[in-house]
C-alpha cells in the first residue's frame, strides 16, 4: 500500500477516527485505525465495538492495499506537521511497518494485521431519511445536557430520539432526563420517517455525532434499526449500537398546569445566577428566587462561605413565591435559550418548574426545585 494526501485531508479524517477510541484499550487492535486505499480514496475505519466511524478522503493512491496503525500517535504525529504538507505513507508488509513522510519528516510506525480487526456487522435498517445538519444539530445539542451520567440508571445514559405528536402535527423528537432535569426539543417530521422505532443515542454517540453537524449546508442520512442507529455525511459514516432499555414516560414530569410566568432576560438571567452562585457551597449550589410584582431576587446563603444577593427587573404579575434550584441546572436550561427571553411556568415552591423561549413550544425544559 502507498498514497499521497494532503495533510489538511489527513488531519480531518484521522481526527474523526481516533476520537472514537477508548485510550484504555485491553484489546490492541481496538487502538488502531484501519486503513484502506482503493481508486482514489482512501478510508480510515476505527471503532470501540460500540461505535463505527468510517472516513473518506480523497488521495492518489500509487499502490492499492489495506493496514491497521495506532490511530492516537498517527493523529499526533499529522497534528505536529506543517499546514500544507504532502503526506506520503507506504506499507511494508513483509516488515510491519509503515512509513510516514512529510517533507523532512520520516516516521515508522508498528501496524497490526488487518483481519484482526474487528468491522462491526452490518443491520437491515427498517427506517431511513434525510435531515439538515442544523435540525439534528438544534436537536442533540438542546438536549445532550440533560443526559445522565448514573450507569445504574444506564437507559438514560442517551437521548430519546423517536416520532411524537407535537402541538401542530407529528414531530421529531429528542428528549434527555437525569430525573432532576429534563430536555424535550421538536422539529419538523422529515420525509420517510413516519414509522421509525424509538431509539436511546448513546452519549458518546452524540459527542461524536456533533463533529458531523458543523456544515449548514449539509444533509445527513439517517437509518435506524432496533439495535443499531447511522448517520451518513458524503464523507463519514458513524454507526453505533443504541442503548438496549426502555426509556421512561418523560409526559408524566411535564408540568401542563402551572400558571404562574416569569419572563426574563435569558442572558441577563443567566450572568445574574453565576455571580450570587459564586459564594455558594460546591456542594448543594442552592439559588433561591424571590419572585414578586416585577422583581426576581436571586440569592444565596452558605453559612461557612458567605451571602449573595442580586435584583432583577422582570415581567410577573402572580402572587409571591420563594422556590430554590441547583444554580448549575438553571444555568445550562437558561444557556439553551436562543432568543432574548426565557419564560418560566411556576406552580408552587415544591412542583417542577417548565421553561421555554417565549411562547415556542418546540423546546420545553423541567427543573425540579430544591429545599433552601
Amino acid at each position: 500500500m502507498k498514497f499521497s494526501i494532503e495533510r489538511a485531508s489527513l488531519m480531518k479524517a484521522v481526527a474523526q477516527a481516533q476520537s472514537v477510541v477508548e485510550r484504555r484499550n485491553t484489546i490492541p487492535i481496538l487502538a488502531n485505525v484501519l486503513i484502506e486505499a482503493e481508486g482514489d480514496t482512501v478510508q480510515f475505519r476505527a471503532t470501540d465495538l460500540d461505535i463505527e466511524v468510517v472516513d473518506r478522503a480523497p488521495a492518489k493512491v500509487d499502490r492499492a492495499g489495506s493496514t491497521t496503525i495506532a490511530a492516537v500517535t498517527l493523529n499526533e504525529i499529522v497534528r505536529k506537521l506543517p499546514d500544507g504538507a504532502l503526506v506520503t505513507l507506504t506499507e511494508d508488509g513483509a516488515a510491519g511497518r509503515v512509513t510516514i513522510q512529510a517533507g523532512r519528516s520520516t516516521f515508522s510506525l508498528a501496524t497490526l494485521p488487518r483481519e484482526d480487526f474487528p468491522v462491526m456487522a452490518t443491520s437491515d435498517y427498517a427506517t431511513t431519511f434525510t435531515a439538515a445538519a442544523p435540525v439534528l444539530r438544534r436537536l442533540f445539542d438542546k438536549a445532550k445536557f440533560a443526559i445522565s451520567t448514573e450507569e445504574t440508571r444506564y437507559y438514560l445514559n442517551g437521548v430519546y430520539m423517536h416520532v411524537a405528536e407535537g402541538d401542530s402535527g407529528p414531530v421529531l423528537r429528542c428528549v434527555a432526563t437525569d430525573g432532576h432535569r429534563l430536555a424535550r426539543i421538536d422539529a419538523p417530521l422529515p420525509d420517510g420517517a413516519a414509522g421509525m422505532a424509538g431509539v436511546i443515542v448513546p452519549r458518546k454517540t452524540v459527542g461524536e455525532l456533533r463533529k458531523l453537524l458543523d456544515d449548514d449546508d449539509l444533509q445527513v442520512e439517517v437509518s435506524v434499526s432496533d439495535t443499531k442507529v447511522r448517520f451518513a455525511t458524503p464523507s463519514i459514516t458513524l454507526t453505533s449500537k443504541v442503548i438496549d432499555g426502555t426509556f421512561p414516560d418523560y409526559t408524566r414530569v411535564i408540568p401542563q398546569g402551572n400558571t404562574r410566568r416569569l419572563e426574563v432576560d435569558a442572558a441577563a438571567f443567566a450572568r445574574a445566577v453565576d455571580r450570587v452562585a459564586t459564594v455558594s457551597s460546591e456542594r448543594s449550589r442552592a439559588v433561591k428566587l424571590q419572585l414578586d410584582e416585577d422583581r426576581l431576587v436571586l440569592s444565596v446563603n452558605a453559612p461557612d462561605s458567605g451571602a449573595a444577593e442580586e435584583e432583577l427587573a422582570v415581567a410577573y404579575s402572580d402572587e409571591r413565591l420563594e422556590i430554590g434550584f441547583n444554580a448549575k441546572y438553571l444555568l445550562e436550561i437558561a444557556n439553551q435559550v436562543d432568543r432574548e427571553n426565557a419564560v418560566f411556568m411556576f406552580n408552587g415552591s415544591a412542583d417542577p418548574t417548565l421553561m421555554r423561549e417565549g411562547n415556542d413550544m418546540s423546546a420545553v425544559y423541567v427543573v425540579m426545585p430544591m429545599r433552601v
